[in-house]
């Protein structure tokens, strides 16, 4: 498990753990010292003597590579920017299962429906929830019962009213 630390941070404790050891100090004490094991002060001197300070430095984590290359990337966002009826989808709407087909058919790379989200995240592409209305909907008529109507039934405030001095208890009466 990587230690907490930022990259220089642990760089400054490998080399710290040199010039204990250097200052003749044993591998133990040297990781009792630096907070670590007395195997990575081993292995720290052996790097330490095989390519001095230089193999001390962090190293990037590389992590899993890409399944899709920043070209193929791009070549993405131009099928999305296509829409999904240029791919022979029956609706203009894209989700994440129809990206992952478009990713396989195009590229050959399979994706997991799950994993599109992130890789969309990732080209600052946003996920959109289209907006439920009846084909049929009728927006004059609408707005002409909105005139017409809607003021009419709505609730209106009644204003102050007097408090009755009867007690709301009726057993209190």
């Amino acid at each position: 498990m990587r230690p907490q630390g930022s990259p220089e941070e642990l760089q400054r404790r490998r080399l710290r753990a040199m010039a204990l050891v250097k200052d003749g100090h044993s591998l133990n004490e040297v990781a009792r010292r630096v907070g670590c094991n007395a195997s990575s002060v081993l292995r720290w001197r052996d790097a330490f003597a095989h390519g001095g300070r230089r193999a001390l430095e962090p190293k990037p984590a590389s992590g899993r590579p890409p399944r899709l290359t920043r070209r193929q990337k791009n070549r993405l966002v131009t099928y999305l920017v296509q829409g999904p009826l240029a791919h022979g989808y029956r609706t203009d709407l894209w989700t994440t299962l129809r990206v992952a087909q478009v990713i396989q058919r195009k590229f050959g790379v399979p994706y997991h429906r799950d994993h599109v989200g992130k890789l969309l995240h990732a080209l600052d592409w946003t996920c959109q929830k289209p907006e439920k209305r009846a084909t049929q909907r009728d927006e004059a008529a609408i707005e002409a019962w909105k005139r017409r109507d809607w003021p009419r039934i709505k609730k209106k405030r009644r204003g102050w009213v007097p408090i009755s001095p009867l007690p709301t208890n009726p057993a209190a009466c």
